[in-house]
């Protein structure tokens, strides 16, 4: 930098601003400074020792409890990390993803990314990689759990939410079904009965499949006759190919409640295929109001991930330090749930 300052004719102070706050030097003396750099073959001041003289990376770290594919993959990820680098790009902060394998190296992947503070994409209580955050001592975040001491937790009360949408869906049925996400890291794809569901290692799975209980026990209705299809991913040819089987088989789903909107345009084509009336013959509902929900008609429940990145995002950068309530959550109703005034007196069978 001393070299710098000499050819270009500048203080030493002068070259350090041009890089640093390049608001406080002109832009005569920015040229100067910038031509000697090139001469001499200097690329500026190196980022780590930066780094060390500031006491911050300027990273933001999103550890990924998934490939790292599945950021761009998945809608609902892909909708949060977008909320994530809106905060970021706002903040000058770069975005480091920390995506997990499952081996015994994703808590050193942690504990070597060069971050300021991690947001983790919602995984299973048992995860190591929560305690590799964690021993790192930076600010960290979990979106929708799980709960951890020092880490805040930013999402809707998913329990809640599913049995409001449960309601919906299960109104005048007969032999419902969850179509859910995984249960635990194995995500072994398996059909259960509401008397048998073990226990449920992913926050987001078991709120959900509570709710959507609670909207079937609350009806008057036995635990045992709400059935479970865990699907091993979130994607819709999972769900299609699930819902197939059953809607093919000796005892047919008359209501289908999704975890995901993917899983239940997926539903909604099985259903197609096998020639069944929606919502006479089937009703469906979603969650996440993706954009393909409305032009497939799909009643399903609305929330904001976008939105809960970006406050994961200033929370885990210290933007936002006093704790916010939930987010919030509604019902959209379509037409593939059946109108409340027709679920009254629907004829059994």
């Amino acid at each position: 930098m001393g070299d710098v300052a000499r050819a270009a004719g500048v203080s030493p102070m002068t070259v350090s601003y041009a890089y640093s706050q390049p608001g406080r030097v002109s832009s005569e003396a920015t040229a100067k400074v910038r031509a000697a750099a090139q001469r001499l073959g200097y690329p500026g001041p190196h980022p780590a020792a930066r780094s060390l003289r500031r006491g911050r990376v300027g990273s933001l770290g999103v550890v990924l409890g998934e490939r790292l594919s599945y950021a761009f993959d998945d809608p609902q990820a892909a909708r949060f990390l977008a909320g994530v680098s809106d905060v970021c790009a706002a903040e000058g902060v770069g975005l480091t993803l920390v995506p997990i394998t499952g081996a015994p190296s994703d808590a050193w992947r942690v504990a070597q990314a060069a971050v300021d503070g991690f947001v983790v994409w919602t995984t299973s209580d048992d995860d190591p990689v929560l305690d590799a955050v964690a021993d790192t001592g930076l600010p960290a975040v979990v979106h929708a759990g799980p709960d951890r001491p020092g880490m805040a937790v930013i999402g809707i009360d998913d329990r809640a939410a599913a049995a409001a949408i449960g309601a919906v869906a299960f109104a005048a049925a007969r032999r419902p079904l969850v179509l859910g996400f995984p249960l635990d890291r194995a995500r072994a794809r398996r059909l259960l009965t509401g008397d048998e569901v073990p226990d449920v290692r992913f926050p987001v799975t078991r709120r959900r499949w509570e709710g959507f209980r609670d909207a079937w026990t609350r009806a008057g209705h036995p635990a045992a006759r709400l059935r479970l299809a865990v699907c091993p991913v979130n994607r819709g040819a999972e769900g299609e190919s699930f819902a197939g089987e059953l809607l093919r088989g000796d005892d047919p789903p008359d209501a289908i409640a999704a975890m995901s909107d993917e899983l239940a345009l997926g539903a909604l084509r099985a259903a197609a295929g096998a020639g069944l009336r929606v919502p006479d013959d089937l009703a469906v509902t979603g969650w996440d109001d993706s954009d393909p929900a409305a032009p497939a008609g799909l009643t399903t429940l609305a929330q904001s991930l976008r939105e809960q990145g970006a406050h994961c995002a200033r929370t885990a950068l210290g933007l936002d330090p006093t704790p916010a309530p939930r987010h919030e959550w509604r019902v959209v109703a379509r037409t593939t749930a059946r109108p409340p005034e027709l679920t009254r007196g629907r004829p059994g069978g």
